[in-house]
């Protein structure tokens, strides 16, 4: 089984940026759609942006949630075996605990997470 680690979380002031990186023990490809999650405190896990990877190639058909469209940029990298999310112009709401997860039909692999916290 394919194991995903995060990493580039930190703590940030309002404003300010991050990008995530999520390294597979395995090519990425092999999965339909990579995402990344998001979890607050006392929140569900929420889709934050999906970019579907069959394929050899790094081009992939990218989806955002409302709230980060314009400041957050998923990418991915199959040589690197590395998908990423850019984050910009971060907000306090932005904090939260963030999730790698590679899809294949209905089974979902995740990563262990990493925490984002954005100050005001």
């Amino acid at each position: 089984q394919v194991q995903l680690v995060e990493s580039g979380g930190g703590s940030v002031q309002a404003g300010g940026s991050l990008r995530l990186s999520c390294t597979a023990s395995g090519s990425i490809f092999r999965f339909n759609t990579m995402g990344w999650y998001r979890q607050a405190p006392g929140n569900e896990r929420e889709l934050v942006a999906s970019i579907t990877s069959a394929g050899i190639t790094n081009y992939g058909i990218t989806n955002y949630a409302d709230s980060v469209k314009g400041r957050f940029t998923i990418s991915k990298d199959n040589a690197k075996k590395t998908v990423y999310l850019q984050m910009n112009s971060l907000e306090p709401e932005d904090t939260a605990v963030y999730y790698c997860a590679g899809h294949l039909g209905s089974s979902v692999s995740w990563g262990q997470g990493t925490q984002v916290t954005v100050s005001s």
